[in-house]
C-alpha cells in the first residue's frame, strides 16, 4: 500500500478546483472530479487524525 502523500493529495485538490469551476468541464466530468475530491479530502482526514493522534501520544 502507498503511503498517504497529503502535499500531493491537496494540490490534486486545487487542480479539482480549478477545473470544476471552469466552464467548459461538462456535468459527467464535474462527477467524476467530485468524486474523486471526497476520496482525496478522506484520506487527507484520516492523515490529519493519525498526525494528532501521534501528537497526543508524545504529550
Amino acid at each position: 500500500m502507498e503511503k498517504f502523500d497529503y502535499d500531493k493529495a491537496m494540490a490534486e485538490l486545487e487542480e479539482i478546483v480549478a477545473r470544476v469551476e471552469d466552464p467548459s468541464t461538462g456535468l459527467d466530468g464535474i462527477g467524476k472530479l467530485v468524486s474523486r475530491a471526497r476520496e482525496l479530502t478522506e484520506g487527507c482526514r484520516k492523515y490529519l487524525r493519525q498526525v494528532r493522534e501521534e501528537i497526543d501520544r508524545k504529550n
